[in-house]
């Protein structure tokens, strides 16, 4: 089968076209700025990668572009549309609707967009580009895979805040948590890497990237994870603050004249380790200014990996054990003194990190030593592939 996997985001459409039987990748692109001037990336696999300037002012333009590109003569992957057998998109909030992936239907889609109200900026975004698809593609079977459901096992005291009872009842407001499709790829392949059956192992899941979370993962279901409501929560990210005294948003608009919008947006946008920092939200670029003297990119690192550290005694504790950890995502697969610096100090637990193993980038491997009672290790994540390998399954019933 030949899957394509959308992931729309408010102005942007990232996609793979997916040979499923290979797992291989045939083709892939992205379509930026929807709605301002617009630009197409797109490589299929083995011929040249190509970008344009074209203008795309709204999603279902978008995906007239994905699907001319992949049919392009030239530069495409297929010869007609009728090769494309799914299609996958990636939702980002499900609520308590979806605890799995589903086969959308009208009546899948009126649930999702019951939810819009938790995902103001993307579910709106996944709908429309779910609609586009319907339009271009009629009759094409079309999957929901949500970044939520994932983490619908865990139990209500982890999801539950300590806030009016009412709040929950009304509104739903609890903690959802969020890149749970990336968290159950990573921990189904850490549990083939030790050597387990994922039922009878304690893992730590750490997706580290510009929008960071951290998982703890039970017998292979989420039991906690550090994203909350929204996913503003947990670790300090790219721009956003993470955790922090909730009173500090009152304290902002007393002292700034800002209302609470303003103060939501900084501490989406303008906060994290950009704020932290105020160098930028790369930490390629904060490992340079470190390297160079800068103080606040030691200091944005630091704070960064020791709440990274912070979570994983939690989570161990939580569980009451820990058999294993990974590390994901860009930073996860790419920053080696993030990775050092966020077990160092917990040789207690049994860990060890191998600095030669530890020094490299965008590779499956082990990176903790023999001695390491708990295994670490660097897994790459393939949401697109875990989308499309969900999109099959639910076809194929």
């Amino acid at each position: 089968m030949k899957v394509l996997v959308i992931n729309c985001g408010s102005s942007s459409l990232k996609y793979q076209l997916i040979d499923s039987d290979s797992e291989a990748v045939i083709a892939k692109g992205l379509c930026e700025r929807i709605g301002i001037d617009g630009k197409l990336t797109h490589q299929t696999i083995g011929k040249d990668k190509y970008e344009k300037v074209v203008a795309i002012p709204e999603h279902n333009t978008a995906v007239k572009y994905v699907l001319d590109a992949l049919l392009d003569k030239e530069n495409g992957a297929i010869a007609s549309l009728s090769e494309i057998d799914a299609v996958g998109h990636r939702i980002v909030h499900g609520g308590e609707k979806f605890a799995n992936s589903v086969v959308i239907t009208d009546d899948v889609m009126a649930a999702i967009e019951e939810c819009n109200d938790l995902a103001p900026l993307h579910n709106p975004a996944n709908l429309i580009g779910i609609r586009a698809c319907q339009a271009h593609m009629p009759g094409v079977p079309m999957v929901a895979v949500f970044d939520t459901a994932f983490h619908q096992t865990m139990p209500d005291k982890a999801y539950t805040y300590a806030i009016p009872y009412e709040y929950y009842e009304k509104y739903k407001i609890r903690r959802y948590g969020f890149h749970g499709t990336s968290h159950s790829f990573v921990s189904k392949r850490l549990a083939e890497l030790v050597g387990k059956d994922i039922k009878d192992t304690k893992m730590i899941i750490c997706h580290l990237g510009n929008g960071s979370s951290i998982t703890a993962v039970d017998g292979g279901k989420s039991v906690d994870t550090s994203m909350g409501l929204t996913p503003l929560a947990g670790l300090p990210m790219g721009t956003r603050s993470g955790d922090i005294d909730p009173a500090i948003l009152e304290f902002i608009a007393g002292k700034e004249g800002k209302s609470v919008q303003e103060i939501t947006t900084i501490l989406n946008k303008e906060s994290g380790v950009s704020g932290l920092s105020g160098v930028s939200s790369d930490f390629r670029d904060l490992d340079n200014g470190m390297k160079n003297g800068n103080d606040r990119c030691r200091l944005a690192l630091d704070v960064f990996c020791y709440s990274v550290k912070k979570y994983i005694g939690a989570y161990a504790a939580a569980m009451g054990g820990l058999d294993a950890i990974a590390f994901t995502a860009g930073i996860g697969e790419n920053n080696s003194y993030v990775r050092k610096m966020s077990t160092t100090g917990l040789g207690f637990m049994g860990i060890d990190i191998d600095d030669d193993k530890n020094a490299v980038r965008g590779e499956e491997i082990k990176i903790s030593t023999g001695n390491s009672h708990i295994q670490v290790w660097v897994i790459p994540t393939n949401e697109e592939l875990a989308i499309a390998r969900e999109t099959v399954e639910l076809v194929n019933r």
